[in-house]
């Protein structure tokens, strides 16, 4: 399946676990989407889990190369849940729930970064 054409799309991809869609195999993956999208700034960026992360990109594909990684996001294989910033250069610290790996990563946010979406 291709990647979602926009994050809303995404997100209901994810959250629904629809077949195909990247992420859907992972089982500690639900608790972490779930907690995430409850966050209406991480809700306005593009989720994408990838080797066991769920990372945040500012836009839809397609995307220009390189891809801005540059938000901070989660390693989802918790508890612990622990939150890095862009390319694993700080861990930001760790939790116990998803709940709050979401809000350590909303925290960690540049201040523009999934506002008026």
């Amino acid at each position: 399946m291709p990647e979602a054409p926009d994050a809303a799309t995404a997100w209901r991809r994810l959250l629904e676990r629809t077949p195909g869609t990247r992420g859907a195999l992972y089982d500690s993956l639900p608790a972490v989407a779930e907690a995430a999208h409850a966050e209406p700034r991480l809700r306005g960026l593009y989720p994408f889990p990838t080797h066991g992360t769920l990372r945040f990109l500012r836009s839809a594909p397609p995307w220009r190369e390189p891809v801005q990684d540059d938000l901070p996001f989660i390693l989802f294989g918790g508890p612990p849940y622990k939150v890095y910033s862009p390319g694993y250069a700080d861990l930001l610290g760790e939790s116990a729930t998803p709940g709050e790996a979401a809000a350590l990563v909303v925290r960690h946010l540049p201040p523009e970064a999934g506002k008026g979406r």
